[in-house]
């Protein structure tokens, strides 16, 4: 008996010792997290000014994988080259839209975020990603690097990408009559559109050959393609249509266009692609 008890009692003081371990290690120590907030530089300040106050849209150009493939060689944009990139996109898009849609357009129809990309996104088919819409909240614009204010053709190549971009997010809004325009040019989509010929396909009704990939892509590049033409360009781009029914066939997904403009939105859009015009040639004048 004499044994038994002493032998619980080591038991009672061990049973101690571990609670009283354990409560000692259980204990809150100082987080290793780092809670400090990230000083803001001036291009920060003016995109909070310029895009997130009067917008909802965040800029990114800082890098974070995962707002990227990381299966492709990408690079975040030159830090001097970020500026000169999203006022392009405000003076040309955002502007624009504000100044015939209306002061509260852009705050209710947007990506909420861009993603600027300095690089070239190339494709294994010979192709260049010039954006992305990922599921109406964020634009992904590719080669910031290369932009070149003083170029129009330049510059316009950049802004179709995200005026071709921003139509899919109206179109996932509002869409369009699919079933009308499917019926202009049937059988001449193609998923080989990248080794078509560009008077080939708009001689079929089409303003350029990505836009015969789908008819997703097609109302998205033909409305696109006039919102970043001037007049004469695109008045010369349907001269170019040797085929009387090609042209016939463009100018009526031309018309379901505006007509989709003026019904979704209470947009006229030929008044809309005048202000793109006279924003455009703002942005290369100041130059």
């Amino acid at each position: 008996m004499k044994i038994l008890k002493q032998y619980k009692a080591v038991l009672l003081i061990v049973g101690v010792l571990t609670i009283t371990s354990c409560a000692h290690e259980d204990q809150p120590r100082e987080s290793q997290l780092d809670y400090t907030q990230p000083t803001k530089t001036e291009l920060d300040n003016w995109i909070t000014a310029n895009y997130l106050s009067p917008y909802n849209i965040n800029a990114q150009y800082k890098w974070n994988q995962n707002t990227v493939d990381n299966n492709r060689f990408l690079f975040p944009p030159m830090v001097n080259k970020v500026k000169p990139a999203l006022e392009v996109v405000k003076q040309i898009w955002l502007d624009s839209y504000t100044e015939i849609g209306g002061a509260d357009f852009v705050k209710k129809v947007a990506p909420r975020e861009i993603v600027l990309v300095g690089g070239v996104n190339s494709n294994t088919n010979g192709t260049r990603t010039l954006g992305i819409a990922d599921s109406g909240q964020r634009i992904t614009l590719f080669e910031v690097d290369y932009l070149n204010k003083t170029n129009r053709a330049n510059v316009t190549e950049f802004v179709h990408t995200i005026q071709h971009e921003y139509v899919h997010i109206l179109n996932q809004n509002k869409p369009f009559d699919e079933q009308a325009w499917q019926k202009i040019s049937p059988g001449d989509y193609t998923g080989t559109w990248h080794l078509e010929v560009l008077a080939t396909s708009r001689n079929l009704g089409f303003v350029t050959n990505y836009a015969r990939n789908n008819i997703i892509e097609d109302f998205a590049e033909t409305a696109s393609t006039i919102l970043t033409s001037t007049k004469a360009e695109y008045a010369a781009i349907l001269a170019s249509i040797t085929d009387p029914a090609g042209r016939a066939k463009l100018q009526q997904k031309e018309a379901i266009v505006v007509q989709y403009y003026k019904d979704a939105f209470n947009i006229d859009f030929y008044a809309l692609r005048d202000a793109a015009e006279r924003n455009t040639t703002k942005v290369i004048n100041n130059n």
